[in-house]
């Protein structure tokens, strides 16, 4: 099984998230620094559609400006378009599996895709 995983490194949930994929055998992990190649918006769009979120349930809220912009009361599109943007504002570390995406907070939640 392969596993996409949207990484930050200075992360300690993300980095928890990525120790469970690579200590599994049967998981091939792909892992994008997604401060360095962020997703597009449509990507983006597409993996909260898989994890079952709407885009405003992927915003950071801690350590940006979000709240101050607004952005968690905006429609879909300006939240999405934003985050691909600042890919700062994006929660992670989100993973994707051929059985769907999950926003892993916890990590624990990584077991559901795999």
């Amino acid at each position: 099984m392969k596993a996409t995983i949207w990484h930050n490194p200075k992360c300690g949930t993300s980095r928890k998230t990525l120790a469970i994929l690579e200590n599994l055998s049967q998981v091939e992990v792909e892992v994008i620094e997604y401060l360095k190649q962020p997703p597009s918006a449509e990507k983006l769009a597409q993996l909260y559609r898989d994890a079952g979120i709407a885009p405003a349930e992927g915003l950071r809220m801690r350590g940006t400006d979000a709240q101050e912009r607004g952005l968690p009361e905006a429609d879909d599109a300006t939240i999405l378009e934003a985050m691909a943007a600042e890919p700062i504002l994006i929660e992670r570390p989100l993973v994707e599996t051929e059985k769907g995406a999950r926003l892993c907070r916890p990590q624990d939640r990584v077991l559901e895709i795999l």
